[in-house]
């Protein structure tokens, strides 16, 4: 593989796509069916990006018990209203074919459940753009039966993509964690739903404000790695002593 088809890893929400408040409204409506008081709009926006299991029980506070009828509860409005909700963020289409028409493999990895992220970009119309769709467990609530976290996932896309190596672009700090975990570069995105310095702290190599300015960033990015690819290939070549 050179260094012009590097493959690159995508985040879904606060990435490729703007929920346009399905997925706030949804975890909203799921807390009020349960009695559950509805954090504030910031705290809601917190939510959207880590494992939404975590995020029910450590930021909207639902009782282990009432986890599992929460998320159905959740699933239900977001498969009948938030998905149609939901939008591209500008320039991501662009950016996509600009992606697969120079060869370059593209690939999902996120914590929103897999048959879920594929809906979400079929609805797009941009699922057939990825070589590699992956994503967490159908079973939110229950305990995972594979690697784990956002690392697990991007562990399992590299896998399938067959490649060491690959740029990682997300919005949340966790996106930045599970590329670190796989060696990877993360790019951090500013369009989705990080707090203010949560990219810069978590250690995202660069953070962006554009599509135009993410793709100059992954087109620096390969070029650094491969002028390190030959370094390190010419270091490698033997020689008798003789300059």
């Amino acid at each position: 593989m050179t260094h012009s088809t590097v493959p690159v890893i995508f985040d879904l929400d606060g990435t490729l796509v703007d929920p346009a408040g399905g997925i706030s409204d949804g975890i909203a409506a799921a807390l009020t069916e349960l009695g559950i008081a509805v954090p504030g709009k910031a705290r809601l926006d917190a939510m959207i990006g880590p494992k939404l299991s975590h995020s029910l029980v450590d930021i909207a506070g639902v009782p282990p018990e009432q986890l599992e009828e929460a998320i159905r509860i959740y699933r239900a409005h977001y498969l009948s209203t938030g998905i149609a909700r939901s939008r591209l963020y500008p320039g991501i289409r662009a950016l996509l074919d600009s992606f697969v028409d120079a060869g370059r493999p593209i690939a999902v990895a996120t914590q929103k459940p897999e048959h879920l992220a594929r809906i979400v970009l079929e609805h797009h119309g941009i699922a057939a753009l990825f070589h590699v769709i992956r994503g967490s467990a159908a079973d939110e609530a229950g305990a995972a039966t594979g690697p784990s976290g956002k690392a697990g996932i991007v562990a399992a896309a590299l896998a399938e993509l067959r490649t060491p190596y690959a740029v990682m672009v997300g919005d949340r700090a966790q996106d930045v964690a599970g590329a670190a975990a796989n060696g990877l570069d993360c790019i951090g995105v500013a369009w989705g739903f990080a707090l203010d310095g949560e990219l810069r702290e978590a250690g995202a190599v660069e953070i962006v404000h554009s599509t135009s300015a993410l793709h100059d960033t992954i087109s620096k990015l390969d070029s650094v790695r491969a002028a390190a690819l030959m370094t390190e290939a010419l270091n490698e070549v033997p020689t008798d002593g003789n300059v």
